[in-house]
């Protein structure tokens, strides 16, 4: 039988070392968060009766560790709230046919080795025809969690610019902070800082290339007023156009804004999917 080992500190996810695909989905279904590491894994045969849907964000080969989403309704409210106004801007502005959503696909670090690291996003897309057919990387991966730690999303964001080969280009991370009770967005880009296409390709071989956190948003939940409020920090979501679609915009064409009524609206439906403490 599996057994949770001692978190490291307060707050980190759950972790088990296989022994059987039984017991994992035993555990799984006990699972109240919406997050389990895995360790000791690799392939092994068991029996295959699933329990709660569980999904595999993120596997290392060479340490064997697994990290399993657990989608919650307040973890799938997290990113899917964002994704979905992003998305009805697409269809306001007449985009939706140049868009490809890849939902929580699963991706290689290596292509054609099935064995090696992998990741599967929470929401994911990217341009037509530019990102379409297998194996294509998108260029707009959002995270969620609220008992993955903000520190666990951050490996989460390098993983995707790193394993994509810089071909992501935009990271979304999303975190429901229980103790202090507020939604932290984070929107990380990677830094250029020459554009002539040979200096460029000198800085990709060499892995020059580093994340930059471009914004930061929290929003927090007011209690006090009648109707309840949500507050928005530091200003709208914006999402480049040049970015996701891999060219400059054209006439009538900009890049994507999620206002503050936007994300206060989008706050709202998420403390809707807390779980209820009677």
């Amino acid at each position: 039988m599996l057994h949770m080992s001692e978190s490291t500190k307060d707050g980190d996810p759950p972790t088990v070392r296989f022994t059987n695909t039984q017991d994992l989905f035993d555990v799984i279904d006990s699972t109240t968060g919406d997050f389990l590491t895995v360790t000791n894994t690799g392939r092994r045969s068991g029996q295959k009766k699933r329990y709660r849907k569980f999904r595999f964000r993120r596997y290392n080969a060479n340490s064997q560790i697994l990290i399993i989403t657990i989608p919650t309704d307040l973890h799938e409210a997290l990113h899917l709230g964002l994704y979905e106004r992003y998305r009805d801007q697409l269809v306001r502005n007449g985009r939706e046919g140049s868009w490809k959503s890849i939902g929580s696909a699963t991706f290689r670090a290596e292509q054609g080795h099935p064995g090696g690291d992998s990741g599967e996003g929470d929401s994911t897309g990217g341009p037509r025809p530019e990102r379409v057919g297998a194996g294509n990387w998108p260029t707009l991966v959002m995270e969620s969690g609220h008992s993955e730690t903000l520190p666990e999303l951050h490996k989460d964001m390098r993983w995707w610019f790193q394993a994509s080969n810089h071909e992501v280009k935009i990271v979304i991370l999303v975190n429901f902070d229980d103790q202090q009770h507020h939604i932290l967005l984070e929107k990380w880009e990677e830094e250029i800082s020459i554009t002539r296409s040979r200096a460029v390709a000198i800085l990709l071989q060499n892995g020059v290339l580093n994340p930059v956190k471009r914004q930061s948003i929290t929003i927090t939940r007011d209690e006090t007023t009648n109707p309840v409020s949500y507050n928005v920090t530091r200003g709208a979501l914006v999402l480049g156009f040049r970015l996701l679609f891999l060219r400059n915009p054209g006439p009538q064409e900009g890049d994507f804004v999620l206002s503050i009524q936007d994300l206060q609206l989008y706050a709202e439906n998420v403390w809707a999917e807390l779980p209820r403490s009677d």
